[in-house]
């Protein structure tokens, strides 16, 4: 084993793109993931542009994989009044099926070894960190990146506190072929949740929404609960009206929670939604977790150039990871409490209408500024 040695634990967005970081830098990788690739994942699948030269540096442009430019944002209320704004930065869409298995291409092809397999436990001592994996084994490595999700079964054996906290949401996901404009990104609420909506390559268009698993469950099915509830909103309604799955079914996932989490466990660099979830309601939850694989990417190097103790990585990760992310975040969980009350989130409709500026400036709160490419 190489002595500059990262474990991946996790194949999303975070971990694959700090496995390409990595790996252009000559550090061992071993990339680690139970599902196969190229695979749909439950996503918005918008990022804000502040990702654009960072990806770019890594020899990524979403654009020659037919990503769509995003340059207005159109927020929609229950009743279907909707507020349309120029996003300051301006954004691009693309499924996860291409962005995640490019990304992963990109990384073999620098030497990153992937491992199909399910890691079980993950124990710290001299310095090292020891996996046990479910059919492969055992494995060691210098520093590992916690990128496994919202919810994992290693959470459980880290005894993250976050598994305590409620997890009341439901997200649902499906491609479309409908016609929808391809610079737009629109946000349509609902009473109990907001649905996503964009258009992303092979003239598809993403539509994906979360609510209240409690209020989901009072319906048969996924298809009820559009017709009785997320076509209320007659914006939402004309869409889905005029669409046809691309999918033989909707995806979902449950168990969802914006719980605060630590960004360092037992040592691990948590990264992507292992570490934090954005409410999908700021859309900006992917731009998050390529950040957050910079970072983490960028003190490693440093602990393998002998600038920065592991100690000293932690710390400046935590102390990174929070002022990057933690007003985006505590924003994302007010907007989200807002927008849940039914005649509180009209009157704040209403408010954005009378005032456009204050649009903008939500957006600046949970977006940030052009990353550095490395």
């Amino acid at each position: 084993m190489s002595l500059k040695h990262v474990i991946v634990v996790g194949g999303g967005l975070a971990g694959l793109t700090c496995a390409l970081h990595l790996s252009r830098f000559g550090i061992e990788v071993t990339l680690i993931e139970k599902n196969s690739y190229p695979r749909h994942k439950v996503c918005g699948e918008y990022l804000s542009n502040e990702v654009m030269p960072y990806l770019k540096s890594l020899g990524f442009d979403p654009f020659d994989y037919g990503a769509k430019k995003i340059e207005q944002f159109e927020l929609s209320s229950v009743k279907g009044k909707a507020i349309k704004a120029k996003l300051p930065l301006g954004g691009f869409s693309l499924s996860r099926y291409t962005l995640d298995h490019t990304i992963l291409q990109k990384a073999v092809d620098n030497g990153v070894i992937l491992v199909k397999d399910t890691v079980l436990d993950i124990k710290f001592k001299k310095d090292q960190f020891h996996l046990n994996l479910k059919d492969t084994g055992s494995l060691t490595g210098t520093f590992v990146i916690g990128a496994f999700g919202k919810r994992s079964n290693l959470d459980q054996k880290l005894k993250r506190n976050f598994l305590k906290s409620k997890a009341p949401y439901l997200a649902v996901k499906a491609h479309y072929k409908c016609e929808y404009p391809q610079n737009l990104v629109g946000l349509y609420h609902f009473y109990g949740g907001y649905c996503g909506v964009s258009k992303i390559e092979n003239d598809l268009v993403n539509i994906c929404y979360i609510a209240q698993y409690e209020e989901f469950k009072k319906f048969k099915n996924i298809k009820e609960f559009q017709d009785e509830v997320i076509c209320k909103n007659r914006a939402l309604s004309s869409i889905l009206n005029r669409s046809v799955m691309a999918f033989d079914k909707p995806l979902s996932i449950s168990q969802i929670s914006f719980a605060p989490k630590p960004v360092v466990e037992n040592h691990i660099l948590m990264c992507g939604d292992s570490a934090g979830m954005i409410h999908p309601l700021c859309g900006n939850g992917m731009s998050m977790a390529i950040q957050g694989a910079k970072v983490a990417s960028e003190l490693i190097m440093q602990y393998f150039e002998q600038e920065l103790t592991r100690g000293e990585v932690e710390k400046m990760y935590k102390k990174k990871w929070n002022s990057d992310f933690r007003l985006r975040i505590e924003s994302g969980r007010l907007l989200a409490r807002l927008f849940s009350m039914k005649s509180l989130s009209l009157y704040v409709m209403n408010s954005l209408k009378n005032f456009p500026g204050l649009v903008r400036s939500i957006i600046s709160l949970t977006h940030g500024k052009l990353i550095q490419s490395i």
